[in-house]
């Protein structure tokens, strides 16, 4: 098959879930290309993009435009320059924005100057909802042929419909052919806004399982109780509360020995030193910044509990299923997490790990310091966790499943 991927930014390095599904599908002798808005200049790359050179298979389709006034003249300069060179193709846009007025828009008008030819795929694969209209656009104006495959994982179903209206995906449903939410919650999420059910195929998000795996020989202190979470420093992470919880325990506690180490990088990166500042506990609490795979893998390896205190944020947003979640119960760690979005089909309460309701710093002490205070509940829950991740989370049987579907389009 040859396979078009359409994606926000690339490189992205907290997409490792895409990574994982283009390689594989590499690996089975697909032919796959890469379509990204934006070229991510701040992101580390991963071994993958290189191992596999997927720069060189990936086309930047946008620039970004701050200036109101420069984006209005940059899209005149753009719609006479597509009309000269292709008048069809600009008249094919023209009604679509007849129909969708969203696709009036200058990231879409540079697109399709992207693409001065037409190419053939078999399957369009767009990771979020907005990357679907952009697959549908450029389909209908004849640039680009194949069926059209969207998967929906969070913000783009969450705070994008608050921001757009819950009709913003109407064309988007119509013309589609396969609309795959990561979730169960998600799905009953798309059919609320329109989606037919005959079109949805929950499939979702894996590890690779092989890699996440814990080793023998790793020695830990055996006093030392070391707290992990791992994610980008924003709001719906919630991450001041994992903060505020594990101070909580500190000054109630002072003589365990416990520590929270937060990996990720993000623009609330001052607002949580300044936390960790005032709540006197800078010794105990530190924030590594953004890390890659390899060494994300050493401090899971060394932790005892991993910490995923996400919530809804003030603007709409939520989480998928978050992936560093998966990754934790792959390497045995009992988790304790919030009773968000789709989390509660990750997490088997009591079995795998705890959940709370967002924001309630009492409850999330509580349990962290059960887990701190039990051993063995914690090695029994970290291994009901992994079972449950190579059962239900395995990248290489979902890329087969993924596969399966792609070649039944």
């Amino acid at each position: 098959m040859r396979i078009a991927f359409f994606v926000n930014q690339f490189p992205n390095t907290s997409e490792t879930f895409i990574l994982n599904q283009i390689t594989g599908l590499i690996d089975k002798g697909h032919t796959v290309h890469i379509y990204a808005n934006y070229y991510n200049k701040k992101a580390k790359i991963h071994p993958v993009v290189k191992q596999y050179k997927l720069l060189d298979r990936c086309r930047f389709l946008c620039k970004i435009i701050s200036s109101s006034e420069l984006k209005n003249f940059e899209m005149l300069k753009t719609i006479i320059l597509k009309s000269v060179k292709d008048p069809y193709k600009m008249l094919l846009y023209l009604k679509c924005c007849i129909k969708d007025k969203q696709f009036f828009d200058l990231k879409y008008l540079q697109a399709m100057l992207s693409f001065p030819k037409k190419v053939k795929y078999d399957v369009i694969c767009c990771h979020f909802g907005y990357n679907g209209m952009m697959g549908i656009l450029l389909r209908d104006t004849d640039h680009i042929s194949g069926k059209v495959a969207t998967f929906f994982h969070g913000n783009d179903i969450s705070q994008y419909i608050k921001q757009k209206g819950k009709n913003t995906y109407k064309y988007l449903f119509k013309k589609g052919e396969l609309f795959l939410p990561i979730s169960n919650r998600w799905r009953r999420k798309l059919i609320f806004l329109g989606c037919s059910d005959n079109k949805i195929v929950v499939h979702r998000m894996g590890i690779n399982t092989e890699f996440f795996k814990k080793s023998a020989t790793i020695k830990k202190d055996s006093d030392k109780i070391t707290i992990l979470t791992v994610g980008r420093l924003v709001e719906k992470k919630g991450i001041e509360f994992g903060i505020k919880a594990v101070s909580k325990i500190i000054k109630e506690h002072p003589n365990y020995k416990i520590e929270y180490l937060i990996i990720g990088s993000g623009p609330l990166e001052r607002n949580l030193k300044n936390l960790i500042k005032s709540e006197n506990v800078e010794l105990r609490i530190k924030l590594l910044g953004a890390q890659n795979q390899d060494v994300i893998k050493k401090y899971l390896e060394k932790a005892d509990i991993f910490l995923a205190p996400s919530v809804t944020s003030k603007n709409g947003d939520q989480e998928g299923i978050p992936v560093s979640i998966m990754e934790a119960m792959a390497m045995e760690l009992p988790v304790i997490t919030s009773k968000h979005s789709g989390i509660n089909e990750l997490i088997q309460e009591g079995i795998s790990g705890f959940m709370v309701n967002e924001r309630n710093i009492e409850t999330l002490a509580d349990r962290l310091f059960f887990l701190i205070d039990n051993s063995d509940i914690r090695k029994q829950m970290g291994k009901k966790g992994r079972e449950f991740i190579c059962e239900n989370y395995n990248i290489d049987s979902l890329n087969n499943r993924l596969e399966e579907l792609f070649l039944q389009l």
